[in-house]
């Protein structure tokens, strides 16, 4: 196997030309973070682009930053936060989960994954943040797409189609994001004791409230104990709600929110590092980041079907679970790849919603449907973007397949 390591976007254009000519697959790769995602690409020569690598546009006043895309998700978000900003989306790193080391990650990648973290209920994914990109297409082909400022507008936006596509439809050189004021502390609320049922409605008030809460989750019994070394506390599980913003502002709304649920549960406090910690850590996926390979599956949902999916696959399969996104996103650990069917089957009798297996060794993600199949008419539509972009099918061949 070749792995070619361009370091200007001129070379990666070179590659691709190359590998178009002789119809030679690629595998794309960043920081080989999420390499484990998908199906295994039918490639034997890598195009790594981690050398690709710098903050090229960074004005915090117009809330703009521009990055080669091989550069480290750490570096930016460094120096957003020497500038007291972020990438709002909060990106989720899957290096934990995976086994690799944390925090090696690229901004590309990000946007292939179309990556986003607890903050998404109020703030959106990184399909919502982009505002450009420079990418170089299956045909061998330079293109751009957006620009350098927020109020950007055209007519066919490919940087939101190329997020998501998980290197399948071009090899982004360059990514440019919307950034935006960091928090000046947070706090979490939380409630201790709850059954799934209770909290997926007591997640429910606080959402359409006036508190305007930036992470809803849900840690099961079996899952609360594995956050924040044990120190969370917990009986049958921990309902979390997190708030931002302004010391004061976050006091007053702590104070409005807690009294809303008091005839649920007592509610008790995180104080600003215990909660970042603790957020990080369900982002992250921590609780099943156990250095095994069991399947590890994420699936979103409406919130309120969530709890109602995952007590009904526990009549079938072996399955620990955790729930963020107010109930909307399911984090599931199976013991055995078998139980996929019974997990699909119950996702669609639950209204339908989106399976994804984000963590098993290579010959169980050759043999299942990674992502979720699509219906008829989106997976043409998907078809011809991929006759677009890569006819040939040279970048990462076969990852999304199912």
């Amino acid at each position: 196997m070749r792995t070619f390591q361009p370091t200007s976007a001129e070379e990666a254009l070179e590659v691709v030309r190359w590998a178009v000519s002789g119809r030679t697959p690629l595998e794309v790769i960043g920081g080989g973070t999420r390499r484990g995602v998908g199906r295994p690409v039918a490639a034997q020569h890598a195009l790594d682009l981690s050398g690709l690598c710098g903050v090229t546009l960074y004005e915090p006043e117009e809330l703009v930053l521009s990055a080669r895309a091989g550069t480290p998700l750490s570096e930016i978000e460094a120096l957003l936060a020497a500038s007291g900003q972020q990438l709002a989306f909060e990106p989720m790193d899957h290096a934990p989960l995976a086994g690799g080391e944390a925090r090696k990650g690229t901004i590309g990648g990000v946007l292939a994954a179309n990556a986003s973290g607890p903050r998404r209920i109020k703030a959106g994914a990184a399909r919502d943040h982009v505002l450009g990109i420079h990418a170089v297409s299956g045909r061998g082909e330079a293109f751009k797409s957006g620009g350098r400022v927020v109020k950007n507008v055209t007519g066919y936006d490919l940087a939101k189609v190329v997020a998501g596509s998980w290197g399948t439809l071009a090899a982004v050189t360059d990514v440019t994001f919307k950034v935006l004021p960091a928090a000046e502390t947070e706090a979490t609320l939380v409630l201790r004791g709850l059954s799934e049922e209770e909290a997926a409605n007591a997640m429910a008030v606080a959402m359409t409230s006036s508190g305007e809460v930036s992470g809803a989750a849900h840690l099961p019994e079996t899952v609360v104990g594995k956050v924040l070394s044990g120190r969370l506390p917990g009986w049958r599980g921990a309902t979390l709600l997190r708030l931002e913003g302004f010391a004061p502002s976050v006091a007053y709304r702590f104070e409005k929110l807690a009294a809303l649920l008091a005839p649920v549960a007592a509610p008790e406090r995180l104080e600003a590092q215990d909660s970042c910690s603790l957020w990080r850590e369900i982002r992250d996926c921590v609780p099943f980041a156990d250095g095994t390979h069991k399947p590890v599956w994420r699936v979103s949902m409406a919130p309120s079907n969530g709890h109602r999916m995952v007590m009904a696959l526990r009549m079938e399969a072996a399955v620990d679970a955790f729930y963020d996104w107010q109930g909307g996103l399911i984090w599931l650990r199976m013991e055995a790849e078998a139980e996929a069917q019974a997990l699909r089957r119950q996702v669609a009798a639950h209204g339908g919603g989106h399976a994804t297996l984000v963590r098993a060794p290579a010959a169980v993600r050759a043999a299942l449907p990674v992502f979720q199949p699509q219906p008829p008419a989106l997976a043409g539509l998907s078809a011809r973007l991929r006759e677009q972009f890569d006819p040939l099918g040279i970048l990462n061949p076969g990852r999304m397949d199912v």
